[in-house]
This record gives structure tokens, sequence and C-alpha cells, in this order.
């Protein structure tokens, strides 16, 4: 018999998602009231929303919590992490740098040869 642990989340008494993890759960809750807020900043508005479309707007706005807060400046974008790519005509100064060191040190103790004169 196997042994699954799950986690509801449960919202005005009715189950809205099941989860594996409780990390998942929890942060779809934290989702859920964020947009709960959200529709309660729609409801004071002068702008006239149907509620369907309010809690649409909202939940999609709190799943979008990180691009909304660069939006409003309130935090900065994250940066993107730059790869750097050789360019084709360095990779052979570099090669040749260490063609150059490998033949300096075999040259270095390498006997030198003793040539006769004819």
């Amino acid at each position: 018999m196997a042994v699954e642990s799950r986690f509801v989340v449960i919202r005005h008494g009715a189950e809205v998602k099941t989860f594996m993890d409780k990390k998942s759960a929890d942060e779809y809750d934290r989702m859920l009231d964020m947009a709960d807020n959200l529709a309660e900043v729609f409801a004071e508005s002068p702008v006239e929303l149907s509620d369907g479309l309010a809690e649409e707007l909202s939940i999609y706005l709190a799943q979008k919590r990180e691009e909304v807060l660069v939006a409003l400046l309130a935090k900065k974008p994250a940066k993107k992490a730059t790869k750097k790519v050789p360019t084709p005509a360095s990779e052979p100064v570099a090669e040749q740098a260490a063609v150059d060191k490998v033949t300096s040190d075999v040259e270095k103790k390498a006997p030198k040869a003793k040539v006769k004169p004819n």
C-alpha cells in the first residue's frame, strides 16, 4: 500500500487545487491572496469592470507579479546572464600562445645537439 501526501488549497470552503508538495501549494495560495487584494483595488476603481473580468485580471496580474513590480518601478529587472563567446580571431592567438609555451618548455629541458664540423 502506498502513502501519498497531498496539499489542498481551499478557498471559501471549496477545494481549488491539489499539489504534491507544500511549497507549490503555499505559492499558489499566496498568488490567490494577491489576486484577492487586487480585486479589492479594482472594486474601488472608477473603471467599471464586471466581476468575471476583475477576477481574471487580478489573477493574471498576481501570476505576473515580478513583471508588475518591474513595471511599477518597485523592483529592478533581473539581469540576464551573458555568456562570453570567444571570437574566432581570439582562439588562434590563445592556441598559439599555448603552443609557444610548450615549445619553450621543451627547448629548455631537451639536451642540445652537438654538431660536428665537416
